[in-house]
């Protein structure tokens, strides 16, 4: 079974109407690659208008949501307030949400399982920092943040995991295409072994930090890159030619 790539952009706090108006234009123009999967992960207040401006096969993702469908939880949203807004998508546990806003393992998996009960597709986030990776811990922080989400998830047909090295995001660093192969397998290896061979084999995982148009390529031929998690990149017009990468 091939896996259709799959390119996210991850607009993070960024954008006002004017700006993704025009974002939402140059998307529209592409020309985008039909065989790769495209999500952008829109500022809230801006969802429904990129939403409008879209075409349907530009999916658009909020960036968080809560575990829960409606309540007092001043601040939230509920997949299911996405889902009225005709949204298929949602980002959860990015590596900005896990450190900044103290999210948990634990918290993240419950979201993710809430979203996708609620009939959301999730690109679900995990990665390490530089001082995990310079301890080696590389792999068990990555497999220690999946198996949270394992933990929670039975059906994986509409979740992405995009492998984002923190210390890679957003600081111009990226792993070599060896580096981000190198988890990208041994994150295939590890749901062959705890979770299933099909599942392992079917499941997208994108990677995510400093992606370029320069990079992209060179990334995009690596076996178990099956796309990427895109930050500063996706609010200018390389965008596109990072979702071509495949071409």
């Amino acid at each position: 079974m091939g896996r259709k790539f799959c390119v996210g952009g991850n607009w993070k706090m960024n954008g006002d109407k004017a700006s993704i108006t025009e974002l939402c234009k140059t998307l529209s123009a592409g020309p985008l690659d039909p065989n790769t999967e495209v999500v952008v992960g829109c500022p809230a207040p801006y969802l429904s208008l990129a939403r409008s401006l879209l075409p349907e096969t530009i999916g658009v993702a909020a960036q968080n949501c809560y575990k829960v469908a409606k309540g007092a939880f001043t601040g939230e949203i509920s997949p299911a307030m996405l889902k009225d807004l005709g949204l298929g998508w949602v980002i959860l546990g990015h590596s900005e949400r896990r450190a900044i806003f103290g999210e948990t393992d634990e918290l993240i998996a419950e979201k993710v399982a809430h979203a996708l009960a609620e009939g959301l597709k999730v690109i679900a986030c995990i990665g390490e920092t530089l001082q995990e990776r310079e301890a080696g811990q590389t792999e068990a922080v990555c497999f220690r943040q999946t198996k949270a989400i394992a933990a929670q998830v039975k059906d994986w047909t509409n979740v992405v995991i995009a492998y984002e090295p923190v210390w890679a995001i957003g600081t111009g660093k990226t792993a070599t295409p060896e580096q981000a192969q190198e988890v990208h397998a041994a994150l295939r290896k590890w749901f062959t072994e705890n979770v299933s061979a099909d599942v392992s084999n079917g499941i997208r995982i994108q990677y995510g930090g400093s992606v370029t148009a320069a990079n992209c390529r060179e990334l995009a031929a690596k076996p178990d890159i099956d796309g990427f998690l895109v930050g500063g990149a996706s609010l200018k017009p390389e965008f596109i030619q990072i979702v071509n990468a495949r071409q």
